[in-house]
């Protein structure tokens, strides 16, 4: 099965429950984790440890700033063939987050594996489900620039938009982060929402040197909001009656 079919296929066993949102919500608490794994999310050709560090801690943060969370803490797990400077490197980058570490584990193991779970505390969570017919759709950056850079020879630096996500968690109806591309995160929103959504491509902000075509690598790591006051934001579409999404852009999905 696809990663997508497989959770589907969980959450229909009732063996998860509550996954439908960027985070897990549990007693007041905004919970996420994310696993980078060396050859799959990661080379160090493109990027070296320091990146990794804070690019392992700013996808877990984008999930909380996609449920307009304050961060708290950052558990780290790692796994590496050895623990040298480099090791020590990846906290560096973490540590650019400013947010602090406060666990985790470490292993032996042939390639790099770095599992970060982000806790925050919201006020209140939009989620993806609460987009209704009337909800303009905005993001909070351009798009594109992950695929651009990786085109390049490297990789972007994913951006936190945690200040971003907070302003819009007061208003937006429904909201998740861009990590796995335009067109299949906005179908995760339009399907938990019941509703369509209508995208004009030509109102997507392209970040410099990206392609439309970019817009399918996923990992640009911008807020998809829908809501009835755009705050300023970008609006590239609209909620409407119906199901789906208007535009057919591919993403990434793992065991595709």
């Amino acid at each position: 099965m696809r990663e997508f079919a497989f959770l589907a296929e969980l959450e229909r066993r009732g063996l998860i429950a509550g996954v439908e949102h960027d985070a897990a919500q549990i007693d007041g608490l905004v919970v996420t984790q994310d696993t980078l794994v060396e050859g799959v999310h990661f080379r160090f050709d493109l990027l070296d440890w320091r990146g990794l560090g804070y690019r392992a801690a700013a996808v877990n943060l984008s999930d909380l700033a996609a449920s307009g969370a304050e961060p708290l803490a950052l558990v780290v797990g790692l796994a590496a063939p050895r623990l040298d400077d480099g090791a020590l490197a990846l906290y560096e980058g973490i540590a650019e987050t400013g947010v602090p570490v406060r666990g985790g584990d470490t292993t032996s193991a042939d390639a790099v594996v770095v599992s970060v779970t982000a806790i925050g505390r919201a006020a209140r969570v939009p989620g993806r489900a609460g987009a209704r017919p009337g909800d303009l759709l905005v993001v909070t950056g351009p798009l594109g620039g992950a695929g651009a850079a990786f085109r390049a020879g490297s990789l972007a630096r994913p951006p936190i938009r945690l200040d971003e996500g907070r302003r819009l968690a007061r208003v937006a109806h429904a909201m998740l982060d861009i990590s796995d591309g335009l067109g299949p995160d906005s179908a995760h929103m339009a399907e938990r929402s019941g509703c369509r959504l209508a995208i004009d491509l030509d109102a997507v902000p392209l970040a410099d040197g990206a392609t439309r075509d970019d817009l399918e690598f996923g990992e640009d790591y911008e807020l998809l909001a829908a809501t009835p006051d755009p705050l300023g934001f970008p609006v590239i579409g609209r909620c409407e009656e119906g199901s789906g999404v208007s535009v057919g852009l591919r993403g990434w999905e793992h065991f595709a």
